[in-house]
């Protein structure tokens, strides 16, 4: 689809260009910190490719294809279908020579984002949001078979920017937001079982700080499904001094497919 001037505003103000850059300037910064990390996603998507005999692929959450082996993909299948809210110029560059690869922008909550800017938006400072209720969760979908989904490091970061941009603009408590986030992983989940998917996500952050301690943070706050085989590792995700804990941090992650 091709996004209006306003929607690509709306998409601005709430900072999803700025967290695209973000992203690979991170993964830039972490001294191969992340390297491993993207490494055993190309792996386990590549052996399930293989498993599944999969002629067509979708992927949700392509960004920078770091962690997507695309290349490789391509040469196995016959469409790959590549799925973000924004694709940065140079993957749309990169994919171009691809002929069975097209790129599709699309909010992957299925019009989350549009939602909360028409619903929260219009609150400020002086006055606030008190409650949540009126945010309506939808689940995403597609129009034709996507073939095997992928489902791609975003499941835990789904809500993030929306609900950073609803805090700045609420009285809501934390309670209420993880009940959000859990919704919101949960409807992604409940789209990914009505195909066959691979789901590749973060479940909990590590926190290492100078003196030896360690803080765990859950990240995932749904069920995963069992699905038929899985692998787990640990993704150096934060290698410097994190400013706001003054630590390290690792991600925990685990892949699925089913």
């Amino acid at each position: 689809m091709t996004y209006s001037t306003a929607y690509r505003r709306m998409l601005n103000k709430l900072g999803y260009y700025n967290y695209h850059n973000a992203v690979l300037n991170r993964s830039l910064n972490q001294k191969g910190g992340w390297d491993s990390h993207c490494d055993r996603c190309r792996s386990y998507i590549l052996k399930a490719i293989d498993y599944y005999k999969a002629e067509k692929v979708t992927v949700l959450g392509s960004g920078w294809l770091l962690d997507l082996p695309l290349v490789e993909i391509a040469e196995k299948t016959r469409k790959v279908r590549l799925i973000d809210i924004i694709h940065p110029p140079e993957v749309i560059n990169q994919t171009g020579s691809l002929r069975n690869v097209e790129l599709s922008e699309e909010d992957v909550t299925g019009g989350l984002i549009k939602e909360v800017w028409q619903k929260a938006g219009k609150y400020s400072f002086f006055n606030k949001l008190k409650s949540l209720d009126d945010i309506t969760i939808p689940e995403y979908s597609v129009a034709a078979d996507p073939g095997l989904v992928i489902s791609l490091n975003i499941l835990t970061q789904l809500e993030f920017l929306l609900i950073d941009f609803l805090k700045k603009r609420s009285v809501i408590g934390e309670e209420e937001f993880n009940l959000f986030r859990s919704i919101i992983q949960k409807k992604h989940i409940d789209f990914l079982k009505k195909h066959r998917s691979i789901l590749i996500s973060d479940y909990a952050e590590v926190f290492l700080d100078k003196s030896g301690n360690t803080n765990t943070i859950p990240t995932l706050m749904t069920n995963l499904p069992h699905g038929r085989f899985k692998e787990e590792w640990t993704w150096q995700f934060e290698q410097t001094d994190n400013y706001l804990y003054n630590s390290t941090s690792v991600m925990k992650v685990i892949a699925i497919s089913f």
